[in-house]
Parts: C-alpha cells; sequence; structure tokens
C-alpha cells in the first residue's frame, strides 16, 4: 500500500515562530499609520514614500520563501532593511517605526540561507540608520533624534534570527532522524518477523516429517503383518500409528509454543522423546539453559537420529545421552545393528536429513557428526559451544 511521505516540521514552536514576525509587522504598520497624522514626522515628503516602501518590503518579506531564489530574498531583505533603517530617523517620534530594521535584520537572519548574505544586510542597515540620523541631525539640529550607538544596535537582532532558524534546522533533523529510525525499526520487525515465519514453519516441517514417516512405518507394517496372517499385531500396529499421529500434533504444538516463548526445557523434551520411542535417556554434567536455537536443533537432531535408527535398524537396541560441560553441550544417539535386514520400501528419506542438519549447526559454531560403529550401528553426536 502507498504511502504519502510528509516532511515534518518543527512542531508548535515553529508555528509560533512564524506567527511573531506578521503580528510585529501588522502592529508596526498600523500603529504608525494612525500615529502618522500627529507625529511629528520629519520631512514627510521623503518620509512617506520610504514608510510605504518599507511596508511593501515587510510585506514581500513574509511570503513563502519557495517562491523566491535566493537572490530574490537577499534583494527583498536588503530593501526591507534599508527602507526601515532610512526610515528611523524621520519618524523617531512614532512609537513603532523603530521597529521595522529590527525586525527586518531578524528577519534576513531567519530566512537566508547564507550567514554572510544575513550579517552584510544587518550591517547594511545599521550603518544606512546611523549616516541617516547623522544627516538628519545636521539638516535638523533642534529636532529629538536616536543616538549614533542607538541605531547601531539595529544590526543586532539578525543574530535572534540565525538562532531561531539553527533551532528550526536542528528540530527538524531531529525529526528526520526520528521518522528514519521508525522507518528502519520497522523494516527490521518485519524482517524479523519472515525470519520467525521461516523458522517456525521449518521446525513444524520437521516435527511433521518425522512424525508422518513413523506413521508410515506402523501402517506399512501393519499392511506386512496382516498379508502374513497376523490381524492382532497388526490391528497393534495401526493403533500405534494412531499414537503416533496424536503425538505429532502435541509436538507441533509444543514446538509453535517453544518457538514463541523462547524457551524449550532440552532435557525435558528429549527424555520425552526418548520415551515415545523406548530409547535409553541419560544425562551428564550440570543441566543448564540452552538458547533457543540451540535447543531447537539438538531436538531435531534427535528425531532425525531416532528416525533414520527406525528405518534402516528395525529392533535395533537404541540409546541417547545429553552431555553438558564447561564449553560445550553434546548430544549423542546411538543404535546398533539391524537384528534383520530392513525393508527397500520403508528406507525413503523427509526431504530434511542429517544434511541439513550439519548445516544448522555450523550456522551456531557447532559440528555435527555422523558415522557406523564397529559392531555396524550408526553415532550421531551433535557438539554446539554453550
Amino acid at each position: 500500500m502507498a504511502t504519502t511521505e510528509q516532511r515534518p516540521d518543527a512542531g508548535p514552536r515553529h508555528f509560533h515562530d512564524e506567527l511573531i514576525r506578521p503580528f510585529l509587522v501588522a502592529v508596526a504598520v498600523a500603529v504608525t499609520a494612525v500615529q502618522w497624522p500627529h507625529g511629528h514626522i520629519l520631512y514627510p515628503a521623503v518620509a512617506l514614500p520610504l514608510f510605504v516602501l518599507t511596508t511593501v518590503a515587510a510585506i514581500g518579506a513574509l511570503l513563502p520563501t519557495g517562491w523566491m531564489t535566493e537572490r530574490q530574498r537577499v534583494a527583498v531583505m536588503a530593501a526591507y532593511m534599508l527602507f526601515g533603517s532610512l526610515l528611523l530617523p524621520l519618524a523617531h517620534q512614532t512609537a513603532m517605526a523603530a521597529m521595522f530594521p529590527y525586525v527586518a535584520a531578524a528577519s534576513a537572519g531567519g530566512v537566508l540561507a547564507s550567514r554572510k548574505a544575513a550579517i552584510g544586510v544587518a550591517v547594511a542597515g545599521a550603518l544606512a540608520a546611523t549616516g541617516a540620523t547623522q544627516l538628519v541631525l545636521r539638516l535638523a539640529p533642534d529636532a529629538p533624534q536616536w543616538s549614533w550607538w542607538v541605531t547601531l544596535t539595529v544590526a543586532l537582532p539578525v543574530y535572534i534570527g540565525m538562532s531561531n532558524r539553527d533551532r528550526r534546522d536542528a528540530l527538524r533533523n531531529a525529526q528526520l532522524a526520528a521518522e528514519e529510525a521508525r522507518r528502519a525499526t520497522a523494516s527490521e520487525a518485519r524482517e524479523a518477523a519472515l525470519i520467525e515465519r521461516g523458522r517456525i514453519a521449518r521446525e513444524i516441517h520437521d516435527v511433521l516429517g518425522h512424525s508422518l514417516s513413523g506413521i508410515a512405518l506402523q501402517l506399512d507394517m501393519a499392511d506386512a503383518l496382516r498379508d502374513s496372517g497376523r490381524g492382532q499385531d497388526a490391528v497393534a500396529a495401526v493403533r500405534r500409528a494412531r499414537a503416533l499421529a496424536v503425538d505429532s500434533i502435541n509436538e507441533t504444538r509444543r514446538a509453535v509454543h517453544a518457538l514463541r516463548e523462547d524457551t524449550l526445557p532440552l532435557p525435558d523434551t528429549l527424555r520425552l522423546l526418548a520415551e515415545h520411542g523406548a530409547v535409553e535417556f541419560t544425562v551428564t554434567g550440570d543441566p543448564v539453559a540452552v538458547a533457543a536455537d540451540q535447543a531447537h536443533t539438538m531436538v531435531r537432531t534427535a528425531q532425525e537420529a531416532l528416525t533414520n535408527a527406525a528405518k534402516y535398524a528395525p529392533g535395533a537396541r537404541r540409546e541417547m545421552r545429553l552431555a553438558f560441560t564447561a564449553d560445550h553441550v553434546t548430544l549423542t544417539v546411538r543404535n546398533g545393528p539391524p537384528p534383520e535386514e530392513p525393508r527397500a520400501d520403508l528406507a525413503g528419506g523427509t526431504g530434511v536429513g542429517l544434511v541439513g542438519l550439519r548445516e544448522r549447526a555450523a550456522l551456531l559454531g557447532g559440528t555435527l557428526r555422523a558415522e557406523p560403529t564397529r559392531e555396524g550401528g550408526w553415532t550421531v553426536e551433535l557438539e554446539l559451544p554453550r
């Protein structure tokens, strides 16, 4: 399903910042316009056009920056700063006209991408305000006027604007990073879910494969016993096949539960497996908790080894040993020589044999060894690191 990517912003703080400049400009324009007729404006023929140009430039500076190139933004901010600075000494006695160059300097710092350009605009405005003030003092020495050092301070708000811009950029970058982290986490979760599904499917396949193989053995045995006239033994074999089917369902449920909870009691599971197959089982060393992947591999190895023993050495003595040492956990499954030659039609594989289990053991840093014994039997030994 397609998703629409939204660019994160700085949240409520960014929204408030965007309202401050329009509010200050609106207040400065409105108050200056109201006070203009009674504000004792110096040289009204010059001051009025400057006021109009300053208002137009201020409105232009409020337009979305995406509509202009960087040079156009610099030009607008420079005009805003220059007109406001030149108006400063002429409208000295109004309450809000002096706000224009200060707001212009802050706007330049917050809007212009180049710090050098923003500082240049602010400094040029400060010099223009100082020069215009000195000129007006010469032309009208009796009129009240700003001190020269006050006019130089109109450049200082540029640092406030740059600070706000840096803060917004930092917040935006942090939100982008957080969004990327959320996407990465979601991607990892999806990948982990796919891996877990594959593992569950593989484990259930193994459980069902071994169980169905055992059921097939019992049914074939029942068919052979019936053909030889041993009806009661054939019925017993069918019952054993049914018991294997029930056990298969239980084993599948236990496998799914163990995979979900990552808690598989290895000695108990192997003991239960040995009891179902009438296999001798011993545990040596001090049992410790085994990782879920290791426990699953050992259980599947035991099932594979016991199933192969039942296929290729039916009726042979079988034993299983689980050994815990300081560094390793070792599972050994042995069977003796077959008392009789196994039937060829019962020797088919399930598709997941010792080759696949050997690969699993290698992935876990262990080894799997399968070889015949001197007595004619077979030994399967799995060793995994703790």
